[in-house]
Formats: structure tokens, sequence, C-alpha cells
């Protein structure tokens, strides 16, 4: 399987309601978000499923994943992908999607840097996903530990080169 870490776009920095859950994105995340986007679809990024953290900046980034990746399923929203939830969490909430050809998974800092060392075997690994950056992990084994291979990393700013 093929695993997508997507981190949400650039978001406000306060909301009107003052949480940090209800934070949207900006137009400036939304228009470099869609550049990472249409860059991976060109090269062939074809999701089947998206699991997305229920705060709005996710969700956001999650709607536009499947738009421009063309996603047919429903997102499914966790709470495992939350920002500081723990990668295991995460890892628990993919592993029954393991007959899904491909997953992306939108969600925050910590837990994508957190959660791409865990895919690889690495815990310790320290990863600076930028706000919009996307990996793509290939995964071929389920158990409590997974074990994958990281195929490629893209920022946003490497996008607009």
């Amino acid at each position: 399987m093929e695993l997508y870490l997507l981190r949400h776009g650039i978001a406000e920095d306060q909301s009107a309601t003052h949480e940090d859950a209800d934070r949207a994105l900006t137009k400036e995340g939304i228009a470099r978000l869609r550049d990472v986007l249409t860059t991976v679809a060109k090269a062939g990024a074809a999701p089947s499923l998206i699991l997305t953290s229920p705060y709005l900046r996710a969700r956001q980034t999650a709607e536009i994943a499947r738009e421009i990746l063309k996603v047919e399923q429903p997102l499914v929203e966790t709470h495992a992908l939350t920002p500081m939830a723990h990668p295991s969490e995460a890892w628990d909430e993919i592993r029954p999607f393991r007959r899904e050809p491909s997953v992306l998974l939108a969600s925050h800092e910590p837990l994508m840097g957190q959660l791409l060392g865990f895919l690889l075997g690495a815990a310790n690994l320290q990863v600076e996903f930028k706000k919009g950056a996307i990996a793509c992990v290939e995964v071929a084994s389920f158990g409590p530990a997974p074990r994958g291979v990281l195929k490629w990393f893209l920022t946003a700013k490497l996008s607009r080169v």
C-alpha cells in the first residue's frame, strides 16, 4: 500500500472562536496546497481513500486533495490524526484499510513528522514537515510495527520551482 502523508496548508493564526481546531486555511495556504496536489496528481498519485483529522484546516486540506486527486470515497475523520496523537494510534487507525491500494492522511505537526519516522522504522528520525508538504511511503508489512520505504517527499516551495 502507498501511504501519502499530507500536512495541512497554511492556516489562519487564530479562529473567530479562538479554538485551535477551528482555524481555517488562508487563501495563500489553499493556493500552495493546490500547487502541491496538482504536481503529485501529474506524477500519478491516486489515493483511493482519505483519512483526515477532524480539525477544520485538515478537513479543508483533505477536501482539496479529494477534488484534485479525484478520490471518490467520502472522507474518513479520525481523532488519531490530531496534532498530538501518537504515531501508533494513527497506525492502528490505518491498518484496517490495508486492502486499499493507497491512502492519503491529512494531518498536522508534530504527528506527520513522527509518523513518517515510525513508518520507516526510525522512531527518532527528525523530519521538518512543512505546511502543505506531502510524502509517499510504500508499506509492505501491516503488523504492530510497520515496515515502510520512503518513495518521495515534496514541499510546497519545491512544487513551485
